[in-house]
């Protein structure tokens, strides 16, 4: 198997990606940017982060907490999936610190998590609108 240089392996895998038609590194901007690159344990925790948003029956849910809090049996009604599925799916959300709970007698209510979550979320709403205006 023969191995694709860089360039090749690129140009097959991106072909409509714009990309520098010379090979020149700017020294002195590698040099700014590499204290501001994040270190890898952290990038890893984000990316875990993400994955967890990562499917649509969880960010189904997510929308369905924007507002409000339910608990696990509305939102196995709005959703349309059982008690069970819905809490697998908030078991996820709730590791990465998405949603927190509080349990009222025998009922239990979820939320997002707070204010950064809810702004996370709105945020990405917003801007899928305007890209599918």
């Amino acid at each position: 198997m023969s191995k694709l240089s860089p360039k090749s392996e690129s140009s097959q895998n991106n072909e409509d990606m714009p990309s520098c038609d010379a090979h020149l590194v700017h020294l002195e901007q590698v040099r700014q940017v590499q204290p501001e690159i994040m270190p890898v344990d952290k990038a890893q925790q984000m990316a875990e982060f993400f994955n967890a948003l990562a499917d649509p029956n969880r960010l189904r849910l997510m929308s369905a907490l924007a507002n409000r809090e339910l608990c696990v049996c509305d939102l196995a009604a709005a959703v349309k999936v059982s008690e069970s599925a819905v809490s697998h799916q908030l078991r996820i959300l709730r590791s990465q610190h998405l949603v927190k709970y509080r349990r009222e007698g025998r009922n239990v209510y979820y939320s997002l998590a707070d204010q950064h979550i809810i702004s996370l979320y709105q945020e990405v709403s917003e801007h899928l609108q305007e890209q599918n205006s």
